[in-house]
């Protein structure tokens, strides 16, 4: 054989190696790789597609970057899918695998946790700061109280061995009933976990709230003990319906993505049955009035600022707080709070802080000077129930509650469930 056909040859085998190589050829499980390390949202406009409806294959994918740019080249045995398109929601992003693998990202830390399935191997040299999830995904020590209804919506609470509250600080039934029963133990709150406790029982997962970041030795010691930390930041959310859509972050770490599906669409059904509703322009006050006396009020840019415009009426404070940072409200001295309120035609007392009241003669008893609001003098004073905090999943229902409030049509608010009429 001549050197000239030998050489031919040789780059013939390159070239058809590099071609198996880039189509990842391989099995399910030892294949590719592709690691999503930004934000996936969808572009204005575009046709929504379901997660496995994504074409891995296209030249960019719903993020915007080529699959090329979206490979982490430490992760060879991950082969790309798809990524689920989100609507609403921008903190967390879920990109998946051949094989069943689920890559779960809070983009707003850049945490990566790749979910395996029951029976399948963990790829090989995967990034060392990829946090790796077998399923079932069990035994989680649950700190993050707003994520417990989701779990509750995807008939997960067995999923849940331990709490960061005690069993009387829940307003969620099948919460409350498993801590009753032992069946979840409470393992003290985010600042002060029982190690010892979720150290002997093989604790998997802490999911926590923003407030851990204010104690970082806990997600230090966590770690050291080989538990993972996963922070919830649903709470960063700026549209409301952006923190309901977590319950689809939460499926795709439980293997219930259809389950979490159908319940998130229920609550954009609200929405949009809402929206179609004639806006009335009324002004409404959300606020609750602290233990020295100063008045709590929501941030403009909070999300229940942000239900009162989708149930169709206006906030009273038009650009009150500053949208850069992640608080969700100020306090004000109640004269503060007097001169721009005193004429909005509703007001809403926050119950979820310092508990219900039944009464606008309670009401007056925080403060004389609300007795001088236009709301209190035509009878327009409401209070929301004190459990709403912990129904995450009653968000579409409080926007539908507002917006009965708002049309002011006899009975109404017997169909409420969240806010209740001060009399």
């Amino acid at each position: 054989m001549s050197k000239r056909k030998k050489y031919m040859d040789l780059i013939g085998c390159l070239l058809l190696m590099g071609l198996l190589g880039l189509f990842g050829c391989g099995s399910p499980s030892s294949a590719s790789d592709t690691v999503v390390e930004e934000p996936v949202e969808a572009a204005s406009g575009e046709e929504r597609k379901t997660a496995f409806e994504v074409d891995a294959h296209d030249e960019t994918g719903v993020n915007g970057k080529t699959d090329t740019q979206s490979v982490t080249e430490n992760n060879k045995d991950l082969v790309y899918e798809g990524s689920m398109e989100l609507q609403y929601a921008k903190n967390f992003a879920v990109d998946y695998y051949e094989g069943g693998y689920v890559m779960l990202t809070t983009t707003t830390d850049g945490a990566q946790f790749l979910v395996v399935p029951e029976g399948k191997s963990v790829p090989q040299a995967l990034d060392e700061n990829i946090v790796v999830l077998r399923q079932p995904v069990e035994k989680l020590y649950l700190v993050a109280s707003a994520a417990m209804d989701l779990f509750r919506e995807l008939d997960a609470i067995g999923t849940i061995r331990f709490s960061g509250q005690k069993a009387d600080g829940w307003y969620i039934d099948e919460a409350k009933a498993a801590m009753e029963a032992g069946e979840m133990l409470y393992a003290g709150k985010y600042s002060m976990p029982d190690y010892e406790l979720i150290l002997s029982e093989g604790c998997s997962l802490a999911i926590e709230n923003t407030m851990i970041l204010h104690s970082p030795e806990v997600i230090d010691k966590l770690n050291e003990f080989k538990i993972p930390v996963l922070i919830d930041y649903s709470s960063y959310e700026t549209h409301p319906l952006g923190r309901v859509e977590w319950i689809r972050f939460y499926g795709a770490l439980l293997g219930k993505e259809t389950q979490a599906d159908e319940t998130f669409a229920k609550q954009v059904d609200i929405l949009e049955r809402v929206s179609k509703e004639e806006r009335t322009e009324k002004t409404v006050a959300f606020f609750y009035i602290t233990s020295n006396g100063t008045v709590n009020v929501r941030k403009t840019s909070d999300y229940v600022p942000q239900m009162i415009d989708l149930a169709g009426g206006n906030y009273i404070f038009e650009n009150l707080g500053s949208a850069s940072d992640h608080k969700s409200s100020v306090n004000m001295t109640m004269e503060e709070f007097y001169a721009t309120a005193k004429d909005a035609d509703y007001l809403i007392y926050n119950s979820t802080i310092d508990g219900e009241i039944q009464t606008v003669e309670e009401l007056l008893g925080k403060s004389e000077m609300l007795g001088d609001f236009k709301a209190v003098r035509e009878g327009n004073v409401w209070c929301t129930t004190d459990d709403l905090y912990q129904h995450s999943m009653s968000i579409g229902r409080f926007i539908e509650d507002i917006n009965e409030m708002l049309s002011g049509e006899p009975d109404s608010e017997t169909h409420m469930k969240y806010i209740f009429l001060l009399h």
